[in-house]
């Protein structure tokens, strides 16, 4: 069923929501990762360290899904279905440390590894079902 995503809103930008993010292996088999995002001009970004499996998994143009739970209503979520549409590595460790605020309420990421080197990855949705 398609959604209307400002029925949502309260999950894509307000509430501390975590996504369910699944990608494809090489093998073409699934990945699912819980991750922290945002919402920004209409596409939803997600961060994390070049090496880890999802980074190797999402390329400009790989398929990827979110489910998106309320976390205050477990029988209400949301799934997006989506291209990643932009990677960069510029902004990512401000955007780590924006999302560490609204997920943890602290300034800075407190889980940085040395030398390690943050990617955020934007998501354009192309398709929006959600519950509740």
């Amino acid at each position: 069923m398609a959604t209307d995503p400002e029925k949502y809103r309260d999950l894509l930008e307000e509430k501390k929501a975590f996504a369910s993010l699944a990608t494809l292996m090489p093998d073409g088999s699934p990945q699912v990762t819980p991750v922290w995002f945002d919402r920004k001009d209409g596409k939803l970004r997600v961060n994390t360290a070049r090496g880890r499996v999802k980074a190797r998994n999402m390329k400009e143009g790989s398929h990827v899904a979110l489910s998106i739970m309320d976390p205050d209503n477990a029988y209400r979520h949301l799934q997006v279905r989506g291209t990643v549409s932009h990677v960069t590595e510029d902004g990512a460790d401000a955007h780590i440390d924006s999302l560490a605020k609204k997920y943890l309420g602290q300034d800075k990421y407190p889980f940085r590894q040395p030398g390690e080197v943050r990617v955020i990855y934007e998501i354009t949705p192309k398709s929006f079902s959600g519950m509740g």
